[in-house]
């Protein structure tokens, strides 16, 4: 209890300036920021599943919300604040919802990559829009991010000095707490410099030459009861922004929890994360709150001051309640160049460049995606962005489950079992192929395996039979049912067959449901290696495995080598003269012909040969003509090579 207790002071000091900044940038009054802190995080700890992570106002929710309802109503009115409390609820209800139907899953399919490039984006779009109040400029409101590039390009000039030395030294306060004094909150200590540098100029030079605005006091109160408009319009004009947002904020916090279970070992469920993110987005819009969700920055802060249960998370929001009472009054002294460069800061620190290396580097394709987010967030509205990389992820995704992997396998010579190996550079059985599957047999595909089951049965004609490895399909629609009864009854108009091995029972659920195990035969679905290889060498043609040399199973074992062709006398007779017709120097030398009956090959060789003495040059040549005389007798049927010798 005592580690959650100061863990928990230390989240409630951290959120005091983002809690501020973060409501700047989502176009809201900065105490709304605050109240977004203390409610949602509460109930997110008491029903989320994580220990640590901590829910509320985000760099990256506050961007997505004001791009969106700037558009829609003027930032900081009353009807943008009850416009903003309505997402919340819109948001919190999806999360519901999603968390109640185990949805929790769909996560998954927002990758990396995506996250990686819109959080890169929307780094450079604070920026933007944080430089005006950084240098003191008086900045149009541009719609695109480039227009307002374009604008301080052409007018840098007129920044203001005063104001810029307040941010400059806000900026060198947090870098210098970061690298000195790393566990101090460096934010806190640089609002307090910020400040003070800010009163200094204005006492010198006077408040009318410095241009220094402050963010002025904040009202003394708890955070006031609110409704969501509960208006069907209103619905459908924040409907596309709703679930853009609940699928970046619900990534946002499932990614946060579970990287931080990875040094915990806390197992993390995803749908109890859905339910408490959206428990704590539908308490948070009755008590005047915006769409919260996982914050990184105090999540990672509230497990390195050591907290051991959500109890840390539920400390400092209500530790926030008395801290809110007290330093309201001293934000009249909080200069706003100060709030723009902590943002500045955190959008800097977004921008994860370890990790755009690593993509540009492991994985172009992966590449690919973020650089696209990057861009969709920089010339397009930001919900659009989210849902644009979450598509492209999914056309990739189904890319390469379309594409499935199919290997020939063989059994390893090498293996006391015979597992199967690779069989691309080893023999295989002329008459059996061995494929082996590694994704789900579905309608996506479909046309990939069955062009390549097409082309296995064309290349290869005298394998008829086909054994399929099933271990890695782990579903079969009834499109891909359907494939496999047609290859089926292909291999059997070949006279061949076709069969399974390690088929799982999620697999083979529509195939036997919709009777096609009928026509393929349980018989033909094997959950035994052993089992598989016997029943199958028994339907192969065995005059074929006599020829074969190859013997690639055990079985082979049982079928005998065909023995070589027997020459009659007439034809040894004929082919040995024929031999020895040319010899050496191209001496011509008949040889005595005797009568072989009956007898083999090799018996016949030896009769040929006389015991008697003879010079060393005619031992030479007749040596060689025996050579020749071997090689022409004993050459079997199916080796090419001793054809052409």
């Amino acid at each position: 209890m005592r580690a959650d207790m100061l863990a928990g002071f230390t989240g409630a000091a951290i959120v005091l300036p983002q809690g501020v900044a973060f409501a700047t940038i989502a176009g809201m009054p900065p105490e709304y920021g605050l109240y977004a802190s203390i409610v949602p995080a509460i109930i997110a700890a008491l029903f989320g599943s994580s220990w640590h992570l901590v829910s509320g106002p985000t760099t990256a929710a506050s961007v997505v919300m004001f791009s969106s309802l700037s558009a829609i109503a003027i930032p900081g009115s009353q009807d943008y604040i009850s416009l903003a409390i309505t997402l919340a609820f819109m948001v919190g209800v999806t999360q519901f919802v999603m968390g109640m139907f185990k949805l929790g899953t769909l996560v998954n399919f927002i990758s990396h990559s995506v996250i990686v490039g819109f959080t890169a984006g929307a780094a450079l779009l604070i920026v933007s829009k944080q430089l005006k109040v950084l240098l003191g400029l008086e900045i149009p409101v541009k719609e695109h991010f480039y227009e307002t590039v374009l604008y301080l390009w052409g007018n840098w000039s007129a920044f203001h000095p005063m104001v810029t030395i307040v941010s400059v030294s806000t900026m060198i306060v947090v870098v210098l707490f970061r690298k000195k004094w790393p566990k101090f909150p460096g934010m806190i200590a640089a609002m307090i410099i910020g400040s003070l540098v800010a009163v200094g100029l204005n006492l010198y030079f006077g408040e009318e030459n410095t241009g220094i605005d402050m963010v002025g006091a904040l009202p003394r109160r708890l955070p006031p009861l609110s409704s969501p408009v509960f208006s069907l319009d209103v619905f459908q004009q924040l409907a596309p922004l709703a679930l853009a947002m609940t699928l970046f904020a619900l990534t946002e916090a499932v990614s946060i929890a579970r990287s931080i279970a990875l040094k915990t070992g806390q197992p993390i469920s995803g749908n109890q994360e859905f339910f408490g993110q959206g428990l704590s987005n539908i308490a948070g819009s009755f008590f005047s709150s915006y769409v919260a969700t996982g914050s990184f920055n105090r999540s990672g802060a509230n497990y390195d001051a050591g907290a051991q249960s959500p109890m840390a998370a539920i400390i400092a929001g209500l530790l926030l309640v008395p801290l809110i009472l007290l330093v309201a009054p001293l934000t009249a002294y909080l200069p706003k160049a100060t709030v723009a460069a902590l943002l500045v800061l955190v959008a800097w620190r977004l921008i994860d460049m370890t990790q755009i290396k690593l993509l540009f580097t492991a994985d172009h394709k992966e590449a690919g995606i973020m650089g696209v987010t990057f861009l969709s967030t920089i010339f397009f509205k930001l919900e659009f962005a989210i849902l644009f990389g979450v598509i492209l992820s999914l056309m990739i995704f189904l890319r390469k489950t379309s594409r499935p992997r199919i290997m020939p396998r063989v059994p390893d010579p090498e293996s006391k079992n015979r597992k199967f190996t690779s069989g691309i550079t080893m023999p295989e059985c002329p008459q059996l192929k061995i494929l082996r599957l590694d994704d789900s047999i579905y309608f996506g595909s479909i046309a990939h395996i069955g062009d390549l089951f097409r082309l296995y049965r064309e290349h290869y004609p005298d394998q008829k039979y086909l054994l399929l490895l099933t271990k890695g399909v782990n579903q079969v629609d009834i499109s891909g049912a359907e494939l496999l009864l047609n290859e089926t009854r292909k291999r059997r108009m070949m006279d061949g067959d076709f069969f399974m091995y390690r088929l799982k029972d999620s697999a083979s659920k529509v195939l036997r449901d919709g009777g096609y195990l009928d026509y393929i035969g349980e018989h033909n679905i094997f959950s035994s290696k052993e089992e598989a290889i016997e029943q199958i060498f028994e339907k192969l043609d065995k005059d074929i495995c006599a020829s074969c040399e190859n013997r690639i199973f055990r079985e082979c074992a049982s079928i005998p080598v065909a023995a070589p062709t027997a020459i009659s006398p007439t034809e040894f007779q004929e082919s040995d003269t024929a031999n020895l017709e040319t010899s050496g120097k191209g001496t011509k030398k008949k040889v005595k012909k005797k009568s072989v009956t009956g007898k083999k090959i090799t018996k016949a060789k030896e009769s040929v040969t006389a015991k008697k003495p003879v010079s060393k040059k005619t031992s030479t040549r007749k040596k060689r003509a025996k050579t020749k005389r071997s090689a022409t007798a004993i050459k079997p049927v199916s080796d090419e090579k001793s054809e052409a010798t």
